[in-house]
């Protein structure tokens, strides 16, 4: 299984940066920080053996740093994670929104496989963040495992991604039965039946349709296991006429989905068009950067099947 490209984006929220601003954790008393406006606040105990609970070091974080100001949060993780779900995490942040006004950026469940593989994180219902914090513009959350998301309408948020191993379909129709006027960028990693990824053509419907989506410009639905029925889809889909961006990437996408979307609605709009991590032949790359010779194509990472079975990028 190629987790690569996993746990590249999981260790960039322990080093660089996060929204705009570097990753800060929470420092010993007397130690030298940041003014809070000017990080990525990482809030996260171990999920092995913690020293403390995620309620008692979110305590100490609210008692250290200047909440008000705090722009950009990364939520790691709680002890016993893997079979501990997030409500107590998700309840401490909804009841204190009103101490982080200008909370824009936060990002749930941010652990790397080795603290905790994805599908192995105990999600719970994240639609208390999006109603607690109204100005919010980004969201990404990690695990699919038990996570939840009921219909709302929240009209700030511009960017939502789900990273997981299998994403619930109740999830899929929750974002495309939410009303988002802002929202320009969506990703969702639909993942494998094994681990609870069940989505179907019925479920991605409101999104594919974009009626609640009027200022979408980046879709993304990969990480698949059926990839190529997803591919079909999209080719159809009312949505894409106005993207500029599309991602296919992560999945099982073999020739039949690239030949839907060759012989689908135009693309030659896109600015990017993303398949990378793909089981397509030689030929049908040659033919995909022949018709998209003017977008910004990434056929990098081609997989073989090891047999009769192909893998999405990050499953377990």
């Amino acid at each position: 299984m190629d987790h690569t490209e996993f746990n590249d984006h999981v260790d960039g929220l322990y080093r660089g940066d996060y929204a705009g601003l570097p990753i800060v954790g929470l420092r010993p008393p007397g130690a030298p920080m940041p003014p809070a406006g000017e990080a990525a606040w990482r809030v996260s105990v171990r999920v092995y053996d913690a020293k403390e609970t995620f309620e008692e070091h979110f305590a100490r974080f609210t008692e250290a740093v200047d909440t008000a100001e705090v722009k950009a949060l990364i939520v790691g993780g709680w002890e016993d994670a893997f079979e501990k779900e997030a409500s107590g995490p998700i309840r401490l942040l909804a009841e204190n929104a009103a101490r982080f006004p200008a909370l824009r950026s936060l990002f749930f469940a941010a652990m790397p496989q080795e603290e905790c593989e994805i599908s192995w994180i105990q999600q719970g219902d994240v639609t208390p963040l999006l109603e607690a914090f109204p100005l919010l513009e980004r969201l990404e959350v990690r695990g699919g495992t038990g996570l939840e998301l009921r219909p709302v309408r929240h009209e700030h948020l511009r960017v939502l991604r789900f990273e997981a191993g299998g994403l619930p379909a109740s999830v899929v129709r929750g974002v495309g039965m939410s009303e988002l006027p802002a929202l320009e960028y969506l990703e969702a990693w639909l993942g494998t039946s094994e681990y609870g990824g069940e989505t179907t053509a019925a479920d991605l419907k409101d999104i594919l349709s974009g009626e609640r989506l009027p200022a979408l410009g980046h879709l993304g639905l990969q990480n698949s296991e059926i990839q190529d029925e997803v591919a079909g889809l999209v080719a159809s889909a009312p949505v894409v006429a106005r993207l500029r961006s599309l991602s296919q990437s992560m999945g099982v996408l073999t020739d039949e989905g690239a030949e839907a979307l060759l012989s689908g609605q135009p693309l030659t709009h896109l600015d990017r068009l993303d398949l990378h991590h793909h089981y397509l032949s030689d030929a049908m790359v040659e033919r995909l950067k022949a018709a998209f010779s003017g977008v910004e194509l990434d056929v990098s990472g081609k997989q073989e099947a090891d047999g009769e079975w192909r893998y999405v990028a990050v499953a377990e």
